[in-house]
């Protein structure tokens, strides 16, 4: 078979979150390599065309550059095979990336203060060395090394003012004739003169054909382009990385959400998620709607756990889910009865066996056809074992839909009431509620537990709504097992023939 191909994000990845540690540094090093050989080309190019650029480059500091360049390249080089043979040594593998980080410090700080203290040439550096090697080296050593390298760049900058000369291969040139007496001016101030020098030179602020040839032999031509060299590759390289990064971010905040959210066996959504998405939707409901929610339970399950094995089980759980995602969450299904689109259907695996459906703005009637269209599908599907025997199952339905005209007079008297509430089904009693628990000392002295923030009004509200509605097509789904299971029973149903009520307190739901 042919190998797959990764796309580059992914191999990020694998380089970021896979790649042992000094892989990665040899990595990083290698990066510094290509670095540096631009660098070397850079000075090979002066060297060659030296005739031509003799007037605004210190030829006599441009030997001993490109010795230093070349000696860092052939240092980087050699670390990039050395980094993997320290696989077994972590102490020796932190103190060699230190080395690193420390002499790649040194040279950029010579480099920006050689080439003319270009700002483009020292930020690009500054900013893009110490993420790419955060990402790849240990942060600590990259964070100070970043902090040491501000403070260097600060100090070389300020240094000639107090009267120090320090070496720089840049010379401020007038058109092409050089100043022969040193002054000290930084890249923006020699920037400033050349272009004033050059609007005297250019009629009317423009370039002609005419002086194009002194715009090549400028000296502000020549190290402009030189920084944008020294700086537009990396830069690219730089934000290229990090698009690729944002990439992986995004990659791993919806894998993050997906096992949050999903539960793993049926890839439905989870309880808790299924649960916080009926509540935000049943809190919208508006006018003239209605809100329908479907509790369903297979029938004799834990038969099928004994008899043919938990696997069996579980590849029961997942052709369920299958049938249930096959009929609501398909996009442009129809209701089999009435034609009309199913939007928004929520559907989540509630239990061990137990399954929830949310229908928003799906009436009563509507909401039946669908349970028993989806009890009609599971009762004919053969579940097929791969050692070769075949069974069916069944499950029972129980269905509950509120209008809006109930939710807001439930919403009102939740408010205005204690409503004794059944109890939540995501948290487990306390043991410090129980009458016969002996009540727990905390001393002031001792750091305060952490307490989970309570819950806004507005959260309460919704929970308690969304906890009596399940309730609700609960009781239905217990009289569906109590009538012989495989059947689909409307909660509004027994509500009206008296058999169960929804209560505020003292009020019926249907007064």
């Amino acid at each position: 078979m042919p190998e797959t191909v990764l796309p580059v994000h992914k191999k990020l990845t694998q380089v970021i979150f896979e790649w042992q540690a000094e892989n990665r540094t040899s990595l990083l090093a290698f990066f510094m390599v290509l670095e540096v050989t631009m660098h070397w080309f850079w000075c090979l190019f002066v060297w060659w065309g030296q005739k031509d650029f003799s007037g605004y480059v210190q030829m006599g500091l441009l030997k001993p550059v490109w010795i230093g360049v070349t000696l860092m390249g052939l240092l980087f080089a050699w670390l990039v095979h050395h980094f993997s043979t320290l696989s077994d040594d972590k102490t020796r593998l932190y103190r060699w990336q230190l080395l690193l980080i420390t002499c790649y410090s040194f040279y950029i700080a010579i480099m920006v203060l050689v080439m003319g203290y270009s700002s483009l040439v020292s930020g690009v550096s500054l900013v893009g060395g110490a993420m790419l090697g955060m990402m790849l080296v240990r942060r600590r050593y990259m964070w100070w090394a970043f902090l040491w390298q501000v403070a260097l760049i600060v100090v070389v900058t300020m240094i000639p003012y107090l009267g120090v000369k320090l070496p720089n291969l840049r010379q401020l040139t007038i058109t092409s004739i050089p100043l022969d007496t040193y002054s000290y001016l930084t890249y923006s101030e020699t920037t400033t003169i050349e272009n004033a020098i050059a609007a005297s030179i250019f009629k009317n602020g423009k370039i002609s054909w005419e002086n194009v040839e002194q715009v090549r032999r400028s000296s502000a031509f020549f190290w402009r382009s030189t920084h944008l060299y020294l700086a537009l590759p990396k830069a690219i390289f730089m934000v290229y990385m990090f698009r690729k990064l944002l990439v992986i971010l995004d990659d791993s905040k919806n894998e993050i959400l997906e096992h949050a959210n999903k539960d793993e066996l049926t890839k439905l959504d989870n309880r808790r998620f299924g649960l916080s998405q009926i509540q935000a939707t049943l809190m919208t409901l508006q006018a003239a709607q209605y809100y329908s929610v479907i509790l369903l339970d297979l029938d004799w399950f834990k038969r099928i756990n004994d008899s043919y094995g938990h696997d069996a089980g579980d590849q029961v759980l997942r052709e369920v889910a299958g049938i249930l995602t096959d009929s609501l969450l398909i996009e442009n299904a129809l209701d089999s009865a009435t034609s009309t689109p199913i939007k928004g259907a929520i559907v989540s695996r509630y239990g061990g066996e137990e399954f929830l459906i949310g229908l928003p703005n799906v009436s009563h009637d509507q909401a039946f056809d669908i349970a028993e269209a989806i009890r009609v599908k599971i009762a004919k599907h053969t579940i097929c074992m791969d050692n070769g025997l075949s069974f069916t199952i069944t499950a029972s339905f129980g269905l509950y839909s509120i209008s809006n005209h109930d939710l807001s007079a439930l919403k009102q008297h939740c408010q205005n009431n204690a409503l004794p509430l059944p109890p939540n089904p995501e948290q487990s009693p306390s043991p410090s509620t129980s009458k016969t628990a002996k009540p727990i000392e905390v001393s002031l002295k001792k750091k305060r537990p952490y307490r989970k923030r309570k819950a806004s009004p507005v959260n309460q509200l919704s929970s308690a709504v969304c906890r009596l509605v399940i309730s609700t097509a609960d009781n239905a789904l217990y009289q569906a097992k109590g009538d012989g299971r495989n059947r689909v029973i409307s909660a509004n149903k027994l509500i009206a023939d008296g058999k169960i009520q929804v209560n505020f307190g003292t009020k019926d739901i249907n007064d």
